[in-house]
C-alpha cells in the first residue's frame, strides 16, 4: 500500500542509514585515535585488564632504574676491587723481592708505603650515591646491602618487592672506627700459616692502619727495614697472601652481583616488552582490518543515501499520478 503521509521504504532505508553511520563514527575513532578499547565503556574486561597490566608495566619501568642505580654502586664497588687486588698483588711481590741478598729493603719499603698510599686513595674514593662498601667510619656501619630486582603480583593483586641483597661487610677493606672489621686493616696471625708442625706463639701483622690512626693493639704493620729478618720477611709475605686470597674472593663476589643484575636488567627489559606487546593486543585498533571496515562502512552510507533518496522519490511518483488524473 502506498502513503503520501507514511513511507514505509523511506524509514527502513533511514534506519539502516542510521546504523552504518554510527559504525562507521566508531570506526573514524578508533582510526584516529589508534585504540580499539580508549574507554571502560568500550570493553569493560579488556579496559580493566590493560590498565592492570600497564600498572605492571610502570613498576617494571621504576624497578629498571632501581636496578641500574645498584648496578652502577656495585660498578664503583668491583672497580676500586680491582685495583685493590692488583696493589696488593703488587706489595707481595715487592716482599718476595726484599728476600733477596743485597737487596736495599728501604728502597723497597718506600715502594710498599707509596702502594699503600693507593691502597688507602682507592678504597676513600670507590663512593657513589654516598655508599662506599669499601671504606667505614661509622662504630655501626650498614653492611646490609639490597637492590630492588622485580615484583610479584599476588592472586589477590597484593604486590610484593623481590630485592638481591648483598652483605657489603664483605668488601670491607678499611675501617677507621674498628680495625678488625676491615681486611687491610685488621690484624691476622703469621703464626697460622707456620708448616713446621710445631705450635709457636702468635706473630700477628696488619698491612693498613685507618686514617685516624687506629690499629690492632697487639700487631705489627707490613714495614720492612734493613734490620727486617727473613723469618719475618716470610711472616709478613704469608699474611699479605692470606690478605690478597681474602680481598680476591670479595671481589669475586662482586662480580656474581654484578652478573645478577645484569640477568635481572636483561629480564626486566624484555618482560615489559611483553607487557607492553600484551596491552597493545588488547586495546590497540588493528588498522588494516579497521581500514577494510572503514571502506566498506563509507560504501554502505553511500548505498544507504541512495536507497534512501530512491525511497524518497516515491512520494514524488504519486503526486504526478495525482495530478494526471
Amino acid at each position: 500500500m502506498s502513503s503520501l503521509t507514511t513511507n514505509p521504504s523511506s524509514l527502513a532505508a533511514l534506519t539502516v542509514l542510521r546504523g552504518v553511520n554510527k559504525d562507521l563514527g566508531v570506526v573514524q575513532e578508533q582510526v584516529s585515535s589508534g585504540y580499539r578499547v580508549e574507554n571502560a565503556s568500550d570493553d569493560p574486561t579488556y579496559w580493566s585488564m590493560s590498565k592492570t597490566m600497564q600498572s605492571d608495566q610502570s613498576s617494571l619501568s621504576t624497578i629498571s632504574d632501581a636496578l641500574g642505580l645498584g648496578a652502577s654502586k656495585v660498578d664503583t664497588a668491583s672497580t676500586a676491587m680491582d685495583s685493590v687486588v692488583d696493589l696488593v698483588t703488587q706489595i707481595q711481590a715487592k716482599l718476595v723481592s726484599a728476600k733477596e741478598p743485597g737487596t736495599d729493603k728501604t728502597a723497597v719499603n718506600a715502594d710498599i708505603q707509596q702502594l699503600k698510599n693507593q691502597l688507602q686513595s682507592v678504597t676513600q674514593s670507590a663512593s657513589f650515591s654516598g655508599e662506599n662498601w669499601l671504606y667505614n667510619t661509622a662504630s655501626q656501619p650498614d653492611t646490609k646491602q639490597s637492590v630492588i630486582s622485580n615484583f610479584t603480583r599476588g592472586s589477590d593483586g597484593q604486590v610484593n618487592l623481590v630485592t638481591i641483597n648483598y652483605d657489603s661487610s664483605q668488601t670491607l677493606m678499611i675501617d677507621t672506627a674498628d680495625a678488625s672489621r676491615g681486611l687491610l686493616t685488621k690484624d691476622i696471625d703469621a703464626s697460622a700459616f707456620d708448616t713446621s708442625g710445631s705450635t709457636s706463639t702468635s706473630r700477628n701483622y696488619y698491612l693498613l692502619a685507618a686514617d685516624s690512626g687506629t690499629a690492632p693493639s697487639d700487631g705489627t704493620e707490613i714495614s720492612i727495614s734493613e734490620s727486617t729478618t727473613d723469618d719475618q720477611l716470610t711472616d709478613m709475605i704469608n699474611v699479605t697472601n692470606s690478605i690478597l686470597k681474602s680481598v680476591t674472593s670479595a671481589d669475586s663476589t662482586l662480580g656474581v652481583m654484578k652478573s645478577r643484575i645484569d640477568d635481572q636488567s636483561d629480564y626486566i627489559s624484555k618482560l615489559s616488552d611483553a607487557l607492553k606487546t600484551s596491552v597493545g593486543n588488547l586495546v590497540d585498533t588493528n588498522m588494516e582490518e579497521a581500514s577494510a571496515r572503514q571502506s566498506a562502512l563509507q560504501t554502505a552510507q553511500q548505498m544507504g543515501i541512495q536507497a534512501l533518496s530512491i525511497a524518497n522519490t516515491m512520494s514524488s511518483k504519486m503526486l504526478i499520478l495525482l495530478q494526471a488524473k
